[in-house]
């Protein structure tokens, strides 16, 4: 990945260093900054003063290595978007936001997934201390994991109703993991998972009892 570098002069530091940070376009904290020389004033604070010298370089973190690869994508779709990236305990969380970024999800967030999938390369690429990468678009994954909670309830009702196993359809293991949670306290069924990626799924079960 290429480090971008600049050189950049001024009456004092701060104000090379700021320079030199709007030139590459990024905070404080995407960035290191070398002094090459200390600001000077001349004879009687006129003659001969030298100016503060700064070399400022781009972290390469994961969140520059996110930031880019998004915003590639965005200026190929012709997507507007705005991108909020927090970072904690090495995750990374991101969500977009702006018009049609609908296409982002895809059906039943499939788009979305295989985008984090390749983010998570990505970022990762060379990377000796692996970051974790969690990409959502305007809060498509909470939506859907409360979506998902109560769809388990009301299947997880109608098993036990009916006295038979109720299947649902294939999901990724993210949301069977949804699935599994939202049942793993109730005592009058279980849930286990069958069949092969990408068409595994849950059997919620009623548990016999006597």
């Amino acid at each position: 990945m290429k480090v971008e570098v600049v050189e950049k002069t001024a009456k004092t530091i701060s104000e090379a260093v700021n320079l030199a940070l709007a030139d590459l376009g990024v905070t404080m904290d995407e960035a290191e900054v070398v002094v090459l020389d200390e600001p000077s004033k001349g004879l009687f604070g006129i003659l001969g003063g030298k100016p503060a010298r700064v070399r400022v370089s781009v972290k390469d973190t994961p969140v520059r290595r996110a930031r880019e690869f998004l915003q590639k994508l965005f200026k190929a779709m012709a997507l507007p978007v705005e991108m909020d990236i927090q970072e904690k305990d090495k995750t990374l969380c991101i969500n977009i936001a702006g018009r049609d970024v609908g296409v982002l999800i895809g059906r039943r967030g499939e788009t979305l997934d295989s985008l984090q999938y390749l983010l998570n390369l990505s970022v990762n690429k060379n990377r000796l201390e692996r970051c974790k990468v969690l990409l959502d678009v305007e809060g498509y994954r909470q939506r859907r994991e409360e979506t998902l909670q109560r769809l388990a309830w009301k299947l997880a009702d109608k098993a036990r109703q009916r006295g038979r196993n109720v299947v649902l359809e294939p999901m990724n293991a993210q949301e069977r993991r949804i699935i599994h949670t939202a049942l793993q306290d109730r005592d009058d069924i279980y849930t286990f998972s069958e069949g092969e990626e990408p068409y595994r799924k849950i059997v919620i079960s009623p548990k016999k009892h006597g």
